[in-house]
Formats: structure tokens, C-alpha cells, sequence
């Protein structure tokens, strides 16, 4: 049993079981589609690739957008959301998550998530980057993530949802008529089964979060490996825009040789007023915009790379000594903690800061209701492209995204596969031999191909850099597919070697995209063409895998965003 597309290399699997949906995920995207699917009456099963709270969502520090505060509007949220993604959002993408984005939250809250309050009662909006208004909603000072995390698992708990955790995701099932019905999957010893299994099911909803570990540095987890935008593309799926990755201005500075998860100081510090400094105490970002160190993340990420050029610095500094120790302690006690950790105090020193792998803009290629170009197959929260973040991600945008487009997948579920219908078809996955498998690259890879990211197609990109990771890319990935084509052999499918596989997979298809992409556009940086084109790029780049593991790359208008292809109804 495998999907349509190219499979990973893994054992048949030898249990299984049937839901109506399976959510493959369990940040805010995933247990709010899967909360919603439940209340719909659908038989749900959520799979997790660690514990249900261990994605990204608890890491998020800011909050949640929305224009939730007196004489805030959704049409001034919209404009701030466009500006921000720099010529290439889809206007009613945006429109859709804006105008519902409040109920959304006022439907967490309900769920069970608390925000922190003003003294007036209401909820205590704080100002990010990009924002002309006080529109985020946060919790516990600077762990909102946590406390939605915490919200959602909590009412899985309580609503008995079967759930899955300790499980990577290997590839999409489908049956006879190309539909799909449900994935492979390995659980790592601690769940429910042992080793690979399925999960029947003909609805499937892609959760799984970004792809920050192709990247050296990052703010993302382990975990985050690609893999949901890795199956995607294997099963067929198109994806767009994965060069717009969003490099956090400001995460804490731990050495030229810091690898893995790296500690983030939110953007809320510099809406509260922190600012950006040079080893000299000059700010540098004033006269750069409007907004100063409130601007665009992209644009201050620019601004720190280059006052780092031109001191040949290895960081700045964010400067928040004026807080105090009260505010420090109330307002962000977790970048506190995490700055102390590593000898800093940020109460009578300045933060040293530099840009890490944060975000990824784009994804599996959706339209306005998470479904993507594979019949039954969806995709929300930061492994999908829906459009709304262009080619750059406004501040707190990103949980609200999940939120918004989770429920409408929910919705579309429930409103065109009632209950009876789903049980009336159990899907029945056929096997497809003459598929081709995947190429399995041993462990060690991974750190290879971060490496030739981070050197050819990091915040600072130009054609020789990128065709030098392109090539790099490439070899690493002619070695295990002629190994595999020619002896038959690979690397020992495990979770190691999947996850490496998974990375190399979006790594390439980025760097593809990012080469074509001639330009410099929101998190886009080109140094050798450091010009907005919006003649001949304001435009996307879709991206499919080819059964031969071939890329095919082509590029639509803005205006042909939402993918052309829909699923049959059923």
C-alpha cells in the first residue's frame, strides 16, 4: 500500500486502523481541526510525531493577531497583513482570515485558553512588527503558545479523541480511484503499536508543522523536519513559494558554531520598546522605515545583516535595560529565564541577537477551504500555503492562520462527507508496485545538507550561492539514488534516515525555487539582484515531484493562486 506518487523506502505495515479523519499533527492547526472535526460527529484520530504538545505552537512567544481592540477593524489588520507580504498575498485569502480570525479566538477562548488581561478587565493587546494597532492577544506574559497548547490537549484529552503520539508519517494512501485513504506511519516505540502501520481513513489533514531543521540554526524544533510538505510532494501534491523562509530578527546569539533549536526573543520585547543596537549603543534601524524596529521582519533582518557587515560583526544587540526588572519578570518571564540560562541579563545587559531560520511563507499549495491538488487530502498551519502570508509572514499572524484555516477544513469535512457517507465508504487502499521508491539518505546526511543550506541558501542568497547548493544537493542526493537504482540498496529505512530523506526533499525543491526567483522580495534576499521585480516576479513558483524524482517548476500569476485542480466530489 502506498500512495500515488513516489514512497519512501519502509516496511509493509502490519496493523491498521479505520476513522473517518486522521490529522497528522498536533499544534494549533492540528487539534483544532481535529476538536472540530469530533464535534462534526466524524470519527477522528490524530497522529503526532512526538508527544501532543511538543510542536511549534508551544515554542510561540508573541500571540495571536486579530483585530480584536476598540477601533481595531479587520480591513486594518488586512492592510498591514498585505504590506507585510510584499505584493504577493491572495487578498481574499487574507480577507477570510482576518474577518474570521476574532471569532476564532473568542472560540479558543471558549475551548478553554486563557489571555492575559488589562486592568480594565478586557484582553491585553500588545504591538508587533508590521502592526499599526495593539492587535495580539497573549498569554502568561510571552508563553501564549504554551497556554494554547496546553488549551487544545486538554480538550482532546477530555473529549476521548484517539490519539497517536511517538509516530512519524511516512507516505498518503489511496485507493482505486487515485482518492485518498489515509497514511503509513511509524510509530517510535512508545504509542500505541509498534513499528509501521495505517491509519485508514478518506480524509487527511496535513498539520505537521515547518521545515526549520534544513536550516543549521533555528528556532524550531526538532521535530521539524519537512515531512508533511516532503509527503505532499510525493503523493502528487503541488507546493508553492518555499522560498519565502522567514528568518527571525532576533533570536538569542550562542556562537558562530550554534547548531539546532536556538532560543527566541519575541518581537512583543521590541513592541513593548526595545531597541536595536551596534556594539556601540547606535540605533541603527532609525531612518530605515517608517516603523523602525517595529518594521517588517524581512526588513529588519536586513538591517541587522547588514550593520553586521558593516561592523564585520558577528551580532547586535536588543536593548531593553529601561524595562526594569518588574516589567522584565511580568511581561516576557520566559526570555528572561532563557536569556539567565545562558549567562545574559538582559535587565543590565544588552541581548546579543542575530537571524535564525524561523518560518516557512509557503507549503502545500491549498484553497480557501485547506484542500490541496490531491483528491481528500488537506493541509493547514505553517505546512500549507494558503496565500495569506505572501512572501513574508506578519508578526502573530501565524496562530491565527491555524485557527482560521483549520476550522474551514473542518467545515468542508463535515459539509461534504457527512457521518453515515463516511462510514458507508471505508476506504480500501490498493497497492501500487510499480511506483518508484524514494532514495534513503543515511543519518549523517542531515547535518550535511544544513550545512549547504545555511551557506548557500540563507538569509543572504545570489545565483553562484545557490547553484553551489543546488549542486552539493544534487550529488548528495545522485549518490543514494544510483545506489538504490543500480544495487538496489539504500540506507536503512529508520526514523533517522527518513527524516534526512525529508529534508533533502524540501531542501531541493527551496533552493529550485529560490534560484528561478530573480529578485529580492520580502524574505526573499538576493544580494546579486536586490531589487523588488514586480514586472516579471509578482508571481508564485509552484513545484511538483516528478515520478522519475525530478522537479517540475513553473510559475502563476497572484491572481491564480488557489490551486486550479479541485478534488472530485463526492
Amino acid at each position: 500500500m502506498t500512495s500515488t506518487g513516489i514512497r519512501l523506502h519502509a516496511p509493509a505495515p502490519g496493523w491498521s486502523i479505520d476513522a473517518d479523519v486522521v490529522v497528522v499533527g498536533s499544534g494549533v492547526a492540528g487539534l483544532t481541526a481535529a476538536l472540530r472535526c469530533e464535534a462534526a460527529g466524524l470519527n477522528t484520530v490524530v497522529v503526532t510525531k512526538a508527544r501532543l504538545d511538543d510542536g511549534s505552537t508551544r515554542w510561540a512567544q508573541g500571540g495571536i493577531a486579530a483585530a480584536l481592540g476598540e477601533g481595531d477593524t479587520p480591513e486594518q489588520h488586512l492592510d498591514d497583513t498585505l504590506v507585510a507580504g510584499a505584493g504577493l498575498c491572495d487578498t481574499e485569502a487574507v480577507r477570510t482570515l482576518v474577518t474570521e480570525g476574532p471569532g476564532a479566538v473568542r472560540r479558543l477562548i471558549a475551548t478553554g485558553a486563557h489571555f492575559d488581561e488589562s486592568s480594565e478587565g478586557g484582553l491585553a493587546l500588545g504591538r508587533e512588527g508590521g502592526h499599526h494597532r495593539r492587535r495580539i492577544a497573549h498569554a502568561g506574559g510571552d508563553a501564549t503558545g504554551a497556554e494554547v497548547s496546553r488549551a487544545l490537549v486538554e480538550a482532546v484529552r477530555a473529549r476521548g479523541l484517539r490519539t497517536i503520539e511517538n509516530a512519524l508519517v511516512l507516505d498518503l494512501l489511496t485507493d482505486a480511484a487515485g482518492r485518498t485513504a489515509g497514511v503509513t506511519l511509524h510509530v517510535m516505540g512508545e504509542g500505541q503499536h509498534d513499528g509501521v502501520g495505517a491509519v485508514h481513513a478518506p480524509a487527511v489533514v496535513l498539520a505537521t508543522g515547518g521545515m526549520g531543521q534544513v536550516f543549521s540554526a533555528t528556532t524550531n524544533p526538532s521535530v521539524s523536519t519537512g515531512d508533511g510538505v516532503a509527503l505532499a510532494l510525493r503523493a502528487g501534491a503541488e507546493v508553492s513559494d518555499l522560498e519565502f523562509v522567514q528568518f527571525h530578527p532576533t533570536v538569542l546569539f550562542l556562537g558562530p558554531e550554534a547548531e539546532g533549536q536556538q532560543p527566541l526573543v519575541s518581537e512583543a520585547v521590541r513592541g513593548e520598546g526595545a531597541h536595536l543596537v551596534d556594539a556601540d549603543g547606535v540605533r541603527f534601524m532609525l531612518g530605515q522605515h517608517e516603523l523602525a524596529e517595529l518594521a517588517p521582519r524581512d526588513v529588519v533582518a536586513k538591517g541587522i545583516l547588514r550593520r553586521m557587515q558593516e561592523k564585520d560583526a558577528e551580532h547586535m544587540f536588543l536593548d531593553a535595560r529601561h524595562f526594569g526588572a518588574e516589567m522584565w519578570e511580568q511581561r516576557f518571564p520566559t526570555i528572561l529565564a532563557a536569556c539567565r540560562a545562558h549567562g545574559i541579563d538582559p535587565v543590565h545587559e544588552p541581548i546579543p541577537i542575530a537571524p535564525a531560520a524561523h518560518y516557512a511563507s509557503g507549503g502545500v499549495r491549498t484553497d480557501s477551504h485547506g484542500r490541496t491538488t490531491v483528491p481528500g487530502l488537506y493541509a493547514c498551519g505553517e505546512v500549507a500555503c494558503t496565500g495569506v502570508h505572501g512572501a513574508n509572514r506578519l508578526a502573530s499572524n501565524s496562530l491565527l492562520e491555524g485557527l482560521v484555516y483549520a476550522e474551514r477544513i473542518a467545515a468542508d469535512i463535515a459539509a461534504g462527507r457527512t457521518a453515515e457517507a463516511l462510514h458507508a465508504r471505508v476506504p480500501e487502499p490498493v497497492s501500487h508496485p510499480e511506483r518508484p521508491a524514494h532514495p534513503l539518505l543515511a543519518p549523517e546526511t542531515r547535518f550535511a545538507v544544513q550545512r549547504i543550506m545555511t551557506n548557500g541558501a540563507g538569509v543572504l542568497r545570489s545565483a553562484e550561492s545557490l547553484r553551489k547548493a543546488a549542486e552539493q544537493l544534487q550529488q548528495l542526493h545522485a549518490e543514494a539514488r544510483d545506489a538504490l537504482d543500480e544495487n538496489g540498496k539504500t540506507a536503512e529505512p529508520g526514523v533517522d534516515t527518513w527524516e534526512a530523506t525529508n529534508l533533502m526533499c524540501v531542501a531541493r525543491v527551496l533552493v529550485a525555487a529560490a534560484l528561478m526567483r530573480e529578485e529580492t522580495r520580502g524574505c526573499h534576499w538576493r544580494e546579486d539582484l536586490p531589487e523588488r521585480d514586480d514586472a516579471h516576479w509578482r508571481r508564485h513558483i509552484v513545484v511538483r515531484l516528478n515520478p522519475d524524482r525530478t522537479l517540475a517548476v513553473r510559475t502563476t500569476d497572484t491572481a491564480d493562486f488557489p490551486p486550479t485542480q479541485r478534488p472530485q466530489e463526492q
